[in-house]
């Protein structure tokens, strides 16, 4: 089996996957054009979120027998022509669970206690104590809307925290525990703070939008270590400049990498570049579950 890395994974999961005879090729920093050019070549190609695996790429590829993503969303690959195709699409859904959740709690806090922007004025050489008073979490209302893995892990989080969280999901699912599920309606009217966990679909693209703002309790916080798209940003930056949203927290973009910065011209915003996943322990056991699909997949071994 011939295996194209195209964005970094372990090095103990490449190195288990070569002593187990599978042929890797890493080219974590492969363009579009070049992917274009090699993809035929293989019979397997590892993607995180950086590379697109689209229509051309899959037509281009006479050879491949499976995508994997090493993470959650599958959005940046064109899953439904690729199966057609005869092409396997697997993920890793659960290894990057505890960094992402992690990584929503650290953002709750700095949107509660302004960290980042202290620290930004601390370093002009100003001492603005009087300035930068927060909130607490403790009993705030925290509105999870997607209750998957990472919602549930957030919900855990949180109410250990003491906030009082609400639960939102499109699909029937069973009780989770320290939530109370309730209507969008009810959790967008009583949440003083809103964390998006949710793939991009048709359906949730844009979901958070001017309307959906306007249902909102006024100067609520909004996280999103989601999926770029599922929040209308030029929305989001007209209600925060009108103080509907007292502040927001983004890890993901609609247009990766970001291009367009006018959100992070309003104070009240804090972001980071997609790095949900992006911890040593995520990354290795994501490497992990990567090595042992594409080692089950290599009938020929050595």
């Amino acid at each position: 089996m011939k295996v194209l890395v195209c964005d970094s994974i372990s090095p103990r999961a490449i190195e288990r996957m070569r002593q187990a005879c599978i042929q890797v090729d890493v080219q974590d920093k492969i363009t579009a054009e070049e992917l274009l050019q090699v993809v035929g070549d293989y019979d397997a190609i590892v993607v995180r979120s950086r590379t697109k695996v689209r229509k051309p790429v899959i037509d281009a590829a006479r050879n491949l027998k499976v995508i994997v993503r090493g993470g959650v969303g599958v959005d940046n690959i064109d899953v439904d022509y690729a199966q057609a195709k005869g092409i396997k699409v697997l993920n890793t859904p659960g290894a990057s669970t505890h960094s992402v959740a992690e990584l929503t709690l650290a953002y709750l806090f700095a949107l509660a206690r302004p960290i980042v922007q202290a620290t930004l004025s601390m370093r002009e050489g100003l001492w603005e104590k009087a300035k930068f008073e927060g909130i607490e979490l403790q009993g705030k209302v925290l509105g999870i809307i997607g209750m998957g893995r990472i919602g549930t892990a957030v919900a855990t989080r949180a109410a250990a925290l003491g906030m009082i969280v609400l639960g939102y999901d499109s699909r029937t699912i069973g009780p989770a525990p320290y939530v109370q599920m309730v209507t969008l309606d009810e959790l967008l009217a009583k949440s003083d703070f809103i964390t998006l966990h949710l793939p991009l679909t048709d359906e949730s693209r844009h979901m958070i939008n001017a309307e959906m703002i306007a249902r909102m309790k006024d100067k609520v916080r909004i996280v999103d270590c989601a999926r770029g798209g599922v929040i209308d940003e030029d929305a989001l930056y007209d209600a925060i400049r009108t103080g509907k949203v007292a502040g927001a927290a983004l890890d993901v973009f609609e247009n990766e990498p970001l291009t367009d910065r006018k959100l992070f011209e309003l104070p009240q915003v804090i972001g980071s570049p997609h790095i949900g996943a992006s911890t040593h322990e995520a990354t290795a056991r994501i490497g992990d579950e990567v090595a042992d699909m594409l080692i089950a997949m290599n009938r020929d071994g050595c």
